[in-house]
């Protein structure tokens, strides 16, 4: 195989794709139909930081030492970074590649800001602050692309705003943009590997999942944008088709996602749980509004553990000797942390029902802990309900998201499809996980697999 491309869509999720608007799909269906496709399982924590470094590098979030878009940098109390492509210590495919002599295009793959060097061109991801910035590997590159394109939109300005209608003009001119500086890459720039990674499909799932899905608690029969995810998909289809008869005949293709999506039921005041419990104390009178973490004053000397918030919940406990005020021994660190893992499963849905809540310990998911984990990863409701970090609700439970209106959380599986245009591989449905991509894009490339990457090569 010469040439492998790669496209990436981040949140598409598969029973839409697979099922439910398959016949609606004909050049997505077309690829499943002669290559092998599925469920591609994420990552853990299922969210675009770290899940496209994790894909593409085949290194677990642990040992990127990367467990979400913000995280702890020491272990004081209010040190967060962001994880920007510079947190990203391991190699990724296109590193080894352009180490190897092979010619690689990169645009928009979450973890690429501040760009570097690769042998070719590369497009920083979302994170970028604005096309001012140097976001292009070569730097000149920018003035290409501005050629090209115009104005180059590296993510909408807000998707949690409650104009749909805006959201989606916002999306589809940002996803147009993107597909048009694809396409002339394809064909103005030599490449060995090629691969981009389109947002456009997390902003319309979180902006716009209640509007289209029945079982959705704030789904109104008839509403003006019922359509509004399927069209997307079908226009995704439409110009993913203008894309493929850009690609030499030998190029192998792969579409991925680096999670899924599912219906949002609410959100797990986390903090204000632990706060009820005796967990989390405060230095003043508690809030009596939705107030963040951050404005509150804590009693450290007498908080055992705190939160932060997001589509999961990362617990930190207060250790003695580890952090700056801790309360847990280390001798009853084990003890504390299984009764809480315990006490967070035993939560329930408002009506007193099991919602399937799911705790995990970083260093039993990830070959390495790097830098400052989490103590513990929690997925409320297996990712149906997302984590609310702030505190002052009357509540534990809220359907108003604290960062602005959110209609879908992530879900576990994303999916992969993996054409090859030598031969026709019959359209089976297999199970694969997103540290198998990296493998897979070296073996149809003829480049020897690092023996310390975790994924395997996707067989078919």
């Amino acid at each position: 195989m010469s040439k492998v491309f790669v496209i990436g869509l981040d949140c598409a999720e598969p029973s839409l794709m697979f099922d439910r608007w398959r016949d609606q799909l004909p050049n997505f269906r077309r690829l499943m139909d002669h290559g092998v496709y599925g469920n591609l399982e994420s990552c853990t924590p299922a969210i675009t930081v770290p899940a496209w470094s994790v894909m593409t590098s085949s290194k677990d979030p642990g040992t990127l030492g990367i467990y979400g878009f913000r995280n702890r940098a020491d272990y004081s109390y209010d040190k967060m970074n962001i994880a920007t492509g510079s947190s990203v210590k391991e190699d990724r495919v296109w590193d080894i590649l352009s180490r190897s002599g092979k010619q690689v295009n990169v645009v928009g793959v979450p973890g690429t800001y501040p760009p570097r060097a690769v042998n070719g061109c590369l497009v920083g991801c979302f994170l970028t602050p604005s096309i001012a910035s140097n976001y292009t590997y070569p730097p000149e590159f920018k003035e290409e692309i501005k050629q090209w394109v115009g104005e180059y939109q590296v993510d909408v300005k807000d998707f949690r705003t409650e104009d749909k209608a805006y959201l989606l003009k916002q999306i589809y001119e940002m996803t147009a943009t993107r597909f048009k500086l694809v396409k002339k890459m394809l064909v103005e720039k030599p490449w060995d590997f090629f691969m981009f990674v389109e947002m456009g499909v997390d902003r319309i799932h979180h902006g716009l999942w209640s509007y289209t899905d029945e079982k959705h608690w704030r789904y109104q029969p008839n509403n003006p944008f019922i359509n509004s995810i399927r069209d997307y998909y079908i226009y995704l289809d439409r110009e993913i088709g203008e894309m493929l008869d850009l690609l030499p005949p030998d190029t192998m293709v792969m579409v991925v996602s680096d999670h899924g999506a599912q219906c949002m039921d609410g959100g797990i005041a986390v903090n204000e749980w632990l706060y009820r419990e005796g967990l989390l104390v405060l230095a003043d009178a508690a809030p009596t509004k939705m107030t963040p973490l951050e404005r509150v004053k804590i009693d450290w000397s007498k908080t055992k553990a705190w939160s932060s918030g997001g589509y999961y919940a990362r617990i930190f406990m207060n250790v003695q000797g580890r952090e700056p005020n801790g309360v847990i021994a280390p001798a009853d660190y084990e003890r504390e942390r299984d009764e809480l893992a315990r006490r967070l499963i035993a939560i329930p849905g408002p009506n007193g029902q099991d919602i399937g809540t799911r705790v995990f310990k970083p260093e039993e998911i990830y070959q390495q802990v790097n830098n400052v984990a989490p103590d513990l990863i929690v997925y409320f409701g297996d990712l149906a309900w997302r984590s609310v970090g702030s505190l002052g609700l009357d509540s534990i439970y809220t359907f108003e998201n604290d960062t602005g209106p959110d209609d879908a959380n992530h879900a576990q599986q994303g999916l992969f499809i993996l054409y090859d245009p030598a031969r026709d591989l019959g359209g089976r449905r297999l199970q694969a996980q997103i540290m198998d991509v990296a493998p897979t894009v070296l073996h149809y490339l003829g480049e020897p697999i690092p023996a310390d990457m975790q994924g395997h090569v996707i067989t078919v």
